[in-house]
């Protein structure tokens, strides 16, 4: 018979193995910040706006815990996202991004992460319709007259996008090769700057999602010409398709997840993706994605991992056949 003292031993440390396993490790840490890297600008993008959405969500559904969200921009994204694919696999630091991080594969010939190996998908939070504007200088209601100015005035017209390489780019020069027309890029340092230069008059036109577009047409600043998207959308019934108007191709709406680094363990992923999913049924979360245009999306991080695959396919394609290639 073994000794009392250590069966007792044993025991505790049987049930603490237990404990420990039923435990996500997910904010574990008393007094430990949670990080959501956002690899953009702050304001002005959709990102930005669902980052803050639901850190504030997680910390109610974590009793108060500190969930704070960081700007990391640059290079088309490229920098916050290896900040998230080096970064600890222990649930402290997350990345919200969309659709740049696997359009980047085809744009990039070396890039510092691996959209399928380096992170630990989540959830697909959101999906948000693209739409083509222009400052109200220009003189046009509808996308062939768009058209029919630009091919009157050859490179004489500008677009601006948030950089090289964005959804907002890469759709415009979708709709260049689809149209036949000709506009000069003039990227800018973020989304916030670019819309600045698009209300301002200092480019003529651009691609912005809906839950930036919509607040700025509402107040007459920007003049909507169409969206780029499978159906007219219900904030904006009025404003065809561009595949109404005949111009093939671009149904390209944005989408937005949630990541962990890779090897974050199973328990977190899972502890997040249930947070994130109630979050996305709250009538208060409903609300206010209506009133910004977007679309909850949810889901298991499973069907997450074969949509990202899907989509790299495809835009890996895209990109391929339109040679467009990183600057």
């Amino acid at each position: 018979m073994k000794p009392l003292r250590a069966c007792g031993l044993a025991l505790v440390a049987a049930l603490c193995a237990i404990f420990a396993i039923g435990q996500p490790a997910a904010a574990q840490t008393p007094g430990r910040n949670i990080t959501i890297v956002v690899p953009f600008t702050p304001g002005g993008n959709t990102n930005d706006i669902l980052a803050r959405l639901f850190a504030e969500e997680f910390k109610q559904r974590l009793g108060g815990q500190t969930v704070i969200v960081e700007n990391k921009p640059g290079a088309s994204g490229n920098i916050g996202a290896q900040v998230v694919a080096t970064a600890a696999p222990d649930g402290h630091t997350l990345l919200e991004s969309g659709s740049p991080l696997i359009q980047n594969v085809g744009l990039f010939k070396n890039l510092p992460y691996d959209p399928i190996k380096s992170f630990a998908p989540i959830i697909r939070l959101a999906e948000v319709s693209i739409a083509l504007v222009v400052n109200p200088s220009v003189p046009v209601k509808t996308t062939q007259e768009f058209v029919d100015y630009l091919k009157a005035r050859p490179g004489q017209l500008n677009y601006s996008s948030p950089g090289h390489g964005t959804p907002h780019h890469l759709t415009m020069e979708l709709f260049k090769q689809a149209t036949g027309t000709n506009l000069m890029h003039i990227p800018a340092r973020g989304s916030a700057p670019a819309v600045q230069d698009l209300v301002g008059g200092q480019v003529s036109a651009m691609f912005l999602p809906m839950s930036v577009a919509m607040p700025l047409v509402q107040g007459g600043q920007i003049r909507m010409l169409a969206v780029a998207s499978a159906k007219r959308q219900k904030i904006a019934p009025d404003v065809p398709t561009l595949t109404e108007q005949g111009i093939k191709g671009m149904e390209v709406p944005l989408w937005y997840g949630l990541w962990a680094p890779a090897g974050t363990p199973p328990e977190i992923v899972a502890r997040y993706n249930k947070m994130a999913n109630e979050g996305l049924r709250t009538p208060e979360m409903l609300d206010k994605f209506e009133k910004q245009s977007i679309e909850p999306v949810g889901g298991t991080a499973e069907e997450f991992r074969a949509f990202i695959a899907d989509d790299l396919v495809k835009w890996t394609k895209i990109l391929k056949d339109a040679g467009i290639v990183a600057e």
